[in-house]
């Protein structure tokens, strides 16, 4: 089974691991880069969340998907308490345009423009997601379950957070691993390539108010390649956009500066597994087989204790029955009634949130 849960100590090894896997800029291969994330993780799931009643700004979560059988991490993914503060803005390309019309010579264009933007007072936002490879396309679906993690802990700690949730999602990258709006506008104005200024990102964005144009940037000015990567996704982050934009995601002609990837957002409580999440009696075993036992069809989702140790959270995947405020689970081959009770600290009687995937 694949347990669901918070990042520790003892992870660092298998976080830099997904660090080097070359494509993903969500993780960066510096040791103790990585223990300072792992740090701030464990305060923030030891926190309350909350400061002055608002989400706390510093907090950040990470979840991490382990191989019970072979103790290994196979991924992780994040959610932010807040992204955009005084101290470190969220910046971002607002996508227009403008049309211009030359009367004596009757000839009009709209041209393409972008316009830096930024906000203090930002949102939450999800992100951090890698899988290993050898994870991806598995039948177990792991990639699901880590991804949507995220939104059963949004769902069961709801004022951790705020009401509109961002994703920022990544462009593709041409042959060379670049991304041709940074090299078009980006590189120009900071003489630094990408990974360098993402890095630099992650400690100070001063630079970023200081040496980005102001006013609108023409798009007709830069290359095709980089005109064509604004608000697209890459092929391998094509399943995420599809699958947020299935639960509620929407894009709003919002980009990021360095490399115009979209930036998707959705009201918190109006995303679709938000708003199925569900607190139940666990039941013990779905007896499936005798039909009508149960009058609700089986369903896919994550499963956790509804009231857990401080700092900790644990979640599986399970198909389940609910009727009447109980949930049973089916099991399977892979999936055992005492198995989920084992890992979860479950008894029959005991609070429990479902969250269907859909």
């Amino acid at each position: 089974m694949i347990l669901l849960r918070e990042i520790q100590l003892g992870d660092l090894d298998g976080l830099e691991r997904l660090a080097q896997i070359p494509g993903f800029i969500n993780l960066q291969n510096d040791r103790d880069f990585l223990q300072d994330k792992i740090q701030r993780s464990i305060d923030s799931f030891c926190s309350s969340g909350v400061s002055d009643g608002h989400p706390a700004v510093e907090s950040k979560y990470i979840f991490v998907a382990e191989d019970l059988a072979h103790h290994t991490i196979l991924g992780t993914a994040m959610i932010a308490g807040q992204h955009g503060t005084d101290q470190a803005p969220h910046f971002y390309f607002q996508v227009g345009s403008e049309e211009r019309f030359s009367q004596s010579i009757g000839t009009g264009f709209i041209h393409g423009t972008l316009e830096l933007r930024y906000d203090t007072e930002g949102p939450s936002e999800i992100g951090g997601l890698v899988l290993a490879p050898e994870s991806r396309g598995s039948d177990a679906k792991i990639g699901r379950q880590i991804s949507f993690v995220r939104f059963l802990y949004l769902a069961t700690h709801r004022e951790r957070f705020h009401d509109r949730i961002l994703a920022e999602l990544l462009p593709p990258l041409n042959k060379k691993g670049q991304s041709p709006l940074w090299e078009a506008i980006g590189r120009r104005f900071t003489n630094m390539d990408y990974w360098e200024a993402d890095r630099l990102c992650q400690q100070d964005k001063e630079f970023i108010f200081s040496l980005f144009p102001e006013g609108k940037i023409y798009a007709t000015f830069l290359s095709a390649e980089a005109r064509n990567s604004i608000g697209k996704v890459g092929k391998e982050t094509e399943p995420v956009f599809h699958m947020l934009n299935k639960i509620g995601f929407r894009y709003h002609r919002q980009v990021d500066p360095f490399d115009g990837g979209p930036h998707l957002w959705a009201d918190t409580d109006e995303i679709v597994p938000v708003k199925r999440c569900r607190k139940f009696r666990f039941a013990g075993a779905a007896d499936v087989a005798q039909g009508g036992a149960y009058e609700g069809a089986p369903v896919a989702g994550l499963i956790c204790p509804a009231r857990q140790e401080p700092g900790q959270f644990r979640a599986v995947h399970v198909t389940a029955v609910a009727h009447q405020g109980d949930l049973r689970v089916v099991e399977g081959p892979d999936v055992t009634v005492t198995e989920v009770s084992k890992i979860l600290k479950l008894v029959e009687g005991d609070e429990v949130a479902f969250m269907p995937y859909y």
